[in-house]
């Protein structure tokens, strides 16, 4: 599993519809598994879950990203890959799930 936890500053809009355009469009085998938005008062809630297949760990790692904002302040990311590992009791084989992450990192570049 690897993690990233990043305040990002931009429109909640843009940067969800970036993450979406560029991980989908990033990897022919990506997809959205599924998606939730809510609103309460005046914090934004969205939750993405991504999935693809990792060549390199022969396997698929999911990604799931959520962005939380208040009001007009700055945007909250919390991202999570998992499920690329090949052992039964232990995790070995981690690419899929780093490459995932770094793919994301790159994305959010331009909002840091």
């Amino acid at each position: 599993m690897a993690k990233l936890e990043k305040v990002l500053n931009g429109n909640f809009d843009e940067i969800i519809g970036l993450i979406e355009k560029g991980i989908l469009e990033g990897s022919f085998s990506a997809s959205l598994e599924d998606s939730s938005d809510f609103q309460c008062g005046h914090s934004r809630c969205s939750v993405r879950v991504f999935e693809r297949y990792s060549y390199m760990g022969q396997n698929r790692v999911s990604l799931n990203v959520t962005l939380f904002q208040e009001g007009q302040g700055p945007v909250h990311l919390s991202a999570i890959t998992a499920g690329g590992s090949q052992a039964v009791f232990f995790k070995i084989n981690t690419f899929g799930e780093d490459a995932f992450l770094e793919k994301l990192k790159k994305l959010l570049s331009a909002f840091s």
